[in-house]
């Protein structure tokens, strides 16, 4: 009877994965293929460190650019929000128009009822409603002089968020021309190091280069896999004991730094 072929399984990457971890767990057994390990993680290391480099270069750029965009949204927004509620007092003084030439137009009418009425009470009654018709004419009158100064002052508002909209669309498309500068100056050399990186990538386990990104993340200077220099570790600079320096230099295990948690390496793979 034929038997399976039992498949490799891989043990599921441990989200607090830390190179202290993968120091206590990963055979040293084969010094070899550690050494290459080590030293290709360096040289992701190094090629993550020239990137930093270059956005550095951009420094701030890229979110004053984000900043602005964002800030002259906002304007577009609020210039269109008031051009609404303008809009929405010019139909109110249409309105109040129609009513008061409806009123004017009562008024007439009634007057001249009220030169043919017959009795008192006719003329009491036609008086108030003249009266009524009048009041109707003071709150249109009123309420259109409101509306128009309403507008005049949301007029003004529209004009200096203009301005400000065009002052700020004018530093976003210098802000814009002096990043794209930098980024076509640097784009050939960042695209040759992310395939770099793409290639020694796969060369690692999937364990190891999550714990060298997480260590990365939370280290100040992005250092995660360090040298040893003037026998101090290369990114807290706290002295190492002489016996780790030896185990440093043979390359056979991984070595942590026991303060800041960064992978020490051979000092002469910087020579390399």
């Amino acid at each position: 009877m034929a038997t399976k072929k039992l498949s490799k399984i891989e043990a599921p990457i441990d989200q607090r994965e830390t190179f202290v971890s993968l120091q206590s767990n990963m055979s040293d057994t084969d010094a070899v293929t550690m050494e290459q390990k080590l030293r290709t993680l360096y040289q992701i290391q190094q090629a993550d460190t020239k990137i930093d480099k270059i956005y550095l270069l951009r420094g701030e750029l890229p979110l004053e650019v984000q900043d602005l965009e964002d800030e002259i949204e906002g304007l577009k927004t609020r210039i269109s929000k008031l051009q609404g509620e303008i809009a929405d007092l010019e139909k109110s003084n249409v309105d109040n128009k129609h009513k008061l030439e409806e009123s004017r137009n009562e008024i007439a009418r009634y007057e001249e009822q009220r030169n043919n009425v017959k009795n008192n009470r006719e003329y009491d009654s036609i008086s108030k409603e003249i009266e009524y018709q009048e009041l109707e004419q003071k709150i249109a009158e009123k309420r259109m002089k409101e509306n128009d100064a309403a507008i005049a002052e949301k007029n003004e508002v529209v004009a200096e968020t203009r301005k400000a909209l065009e002052l700020r669309e004018s530093d976003l498309v210098e802000k814009k021309k002096e990043l794209d500068t930098i980024v076509e100056e640097t784009a050939k050399d960042e695209a040759a190091l992310v395939a770099e990186k793409e290639s020694l990538i796969s060369k690692i386990d999937e364990r190891m280069l999550f714990a060298y990104n997480k260590v990365r993340e939370n280290a100040h200077n992005k250092l995660a896999v360090v040298t040893v220099k003037r026998d101090a570790c290369g990114g807290c600079f706290n002295k190492i004991p002489p016996q780790k320096r030896i185990d440093i230099a043979e390359s056979k295990k991984i070595i942590v730094c026991e303060y800041c948690g960064r992978i020490l390496v051979n000092p002469d793979f910087d020579q390399e």
